[in-house]
């Protein structure tokens, strides 16, 4: 094949088809006509002598030739990317581009205020825009409808970047009036009614079964490990709340402790360190490979980690 020859704009055409297994989305995507589309979709199939898209009841499904020209075909688009787009300086101070960050609740908590904060000073007229794990996918992520997740992660497709903001460990939150704060061992840990929060995955389902505690987390993972179990008696999605529901004085709040610590200054609550083995967790931010090189983006994740590194220096 003369390589020469072919119209680079096709693998374009072929990345976005292999995105949305649709022609018609496709064709939205790239802001051409769908008769357009439908022709690139031809020369695509002549090019590579492959269907690539077949029709099914179910929709448009991959060919295996297309999965396997998936990968390769992002990466020579990333590479030529990289190389055609030019270096120009990021001018914070006069920007007025929206980022669009997925965040946890956590991180809302801990890392958010200081980042705006400084955007403020550094970058008055940027627009941050704050959605919920639930908000998006992983599809959003590498499609860069999202440009950052800060998060905790299980796992994370081997495509994106990621660095590790920070670590942090658990600790309890109770009223000091609570009876079980007098004497703070596993056993009183287990006769008390308990505050579970959490909100950490993609697309987390909804509500909550107390009787399932395999998908409550870290507490209760630890806690099985021990072959133990805690009773809980409230739900909540908001690290904001369980300060104010461990007011009173049955309710044990087990929350990461950079959150914990934001009461230190609450006469009515007392911090106590978990009676028992929590393994500590990172805070990462993950972004697409397809946003990796672009200045601005490069400038908040800088930014980013900036403001983490303030945060853990402040603490010692």
């Amino acid at each position: 094949m003369n390589v020469g020859r072919v119209d680079l704009n096709l693998l374009k055409y072929l990345d976005v088809l292999l995105r949305e297994l649709s022609v018609t989305r496709a064709a939205d995507q790239l802001g051409i006509s769908q008769p357009a589309m439908s022709n690139g979709l031809k020369r695509l199939r002549e090019l590579f002598n492959d269907p690539l898209l077949i029709r099914t009841s179910g929709g448009m499904n991959p060919t295996e030739r297309a999965l396997e020209l998936q990968p390769l075909v992002r990466k020579v688009l990333m590479q030529t990317e990289a190389m055609l787009t030019p270096d120009e300086a990021f001018l914070p101070e006069a920007s007025r581009r929206v980022f669009r960050i997925m965040t946890s609740d956590y991180a809302e908590a801990t890392l958010v205020p200081h980042l705006v904060r400084r955007l403020r000073e550094d970058a008055p007229h940027v627009v941050l825009d704050f959605v919920t794990p639930s908000d998006v996918s992983y599809a959003d992520m590498e499609q860069g409808r999202v440009d950052l997740a800060v998060n905790r992660f299980n796992e994370i497709p081997r495509s994106f970047h990621q660095v590790t903001l920070w670590k942090d460990s658990f600790s309890c939150l109770l009223n000091r009036s609570n009876p079980l704060a007098r004497d703070f061992n596993l056993e009183n840990y287990l006769k008390g009614q308990h505050i579970w929060v959490s909100k950490t995955g993609f697309g987390v389902g909804f509500g909550m079964n107390p009787e399932k505690l395999g998908g409550l987390g870290w507490i209760d993972q630890a806690l099985a490990r021990i072959g133990k179990t805690r009773k809980i008696s409230i739900f909540t999605r908001h690290y904001q709340m369980p300060a104010l529901l461990a007011m009173n004085n049955d309710l044990v709040a087990t929350l990461p402790s950079r959150v914990a610590r934001m009461q230190t200054q609450n006469p009515r609550l007392v911090i106590k360190e978990p009676p028992f083995v929590i393994p500590r967790f990172e805070l990462k931010m993950a972004w697409s490979p397809l946003l990796h090189h672009n200045p601005a983006h490069r400038w908040l994740r800088r930014l980013i980690q900036e403001e983490a590194e303030t945060i853990l220096r402040e603490e010692v």
